[in-house]
């Protein structure tokens, strides 16, 4: 390749931390912890100024919980893979949802009766998941779980010493092995997840595949004022770019959290108003 050439990589290279790192809701700060990498050169990676070794390659995987060819933009794949990706490539938001729906639905090998006992709501924090989930719970007269809980539950610890010890790959297994208990435990349940499981792959394919998944979505302003009005000042603390910050995560989110069945939206709305499309977004399941 030409000089030119590699530049360019360069660049895709580092747009391909910055988004997942956008995903996750990692500051360069958390992934430079996570991953040994410092927070000075990760700034040169993002902006393509940057020459990565394989070395460096391998511990952003490892933090991001990927495979190191997700950051290898150009990385080879099988011919059947090639054929695949090129039949998609061109496909509408819509169309590719639907193939989705339809490869989630063969992977979950027709377990759909049991999918629809299990109501799981995704979104960022202050979207009203632990409110609404509860509300929704009593009316199915079935278990409300919080993941978050469950995790910390299963781990001895708060969240906070979790992401501490951990880091954020630590956090990423704990969650994926604490949503495998809840189903092995429970046969029906609404779940409440963290704002981030849809940026773990594996996981998140875990949770479309075995619950009805609603999105509830609000405006970033609505959560964050949401998350400030329950007395966590935490967004807003020396931060003074914390909204921008919040909308970006969402924006790199949102094509993650359009996965989901159904979306409800909470913008603007009471409680009362909140749950009523919320269940008419699930009215028809557990038949």
């Amino acid at each position: 390749m030409s000089a030119a050439e590699d530049d360019a990589y360069l660049r895709l290279v580092g747009d391909r931390v910055r988004e997942l790192r956008a995903q996750r809701g990692m500051t360069r700060r958390t992934l430079a912890h996570d991953s040994g990498v410092s927070e000075r050169y990760l700034a040169q990676l993002e902006s393509g100024n940057a020459n990565p070794t394989i070395g460096v390659i391998r511990s952003l995987a490892r933090a991001f919980s990927v495979a190191p060819d997700v950051l290898i933009v150009d990385s080879r794949v099988s011919p059947l893979a090639e054929t695949i990706i090129g039949a998609v490539r061109d496909m509408s938001s819509e169309q590719l949802l639907t193939v989705h729906r339809l490869l989630r639905n063969t992977l979950a090998q027709g377990d759909e009766g049991a999918r629809n006992h299990r109501v799981a709501l995704i979104g960022l924090r202050g979207a009203g998941k632990s409110t609404l989930g509860g509300l929704l719970a009593e009316h199915m007269h079935v278990p409300f779980i919080e993941l978050d809980r469950e995790v910390e539950r299963d781990a001895s610890a708060p969240l906070s010493e979790i992401f501490e010890f951990y880091g954020q790959s630590g956090f990423r297994r704990l969650e994926r092995d604490s949503l495998e208990r809840v189903l092995e435990r429970e046969k029906t349940f609404v779940l409440a997840t963290g704002g981030s499981i849809v940026s773990e792959p594996l996981t998140f394919e875990r949770l479309l595949a075995t619950c009805f998944t609603v999105w509830l979505r609000a405006t970033p302003k609505e959560h964050m004022d949401r998350v400030i009005a329950q007395g966590d000042m935490r967004p807003m603390a020396g931060n003074r770019e914390a909204l921008n910050d919040l909308r970006r995560i969402l924006e790199g989110r949102a094509a993650l959290y359009q996965r989901a069945d159904v979306e409800v939206s909470t913008s603007g709305r009471s409680v009362e108003e909140a749950l009523a499309e919320l269940r008419t977004s699930i009215m028809g399941l557990r038949r």
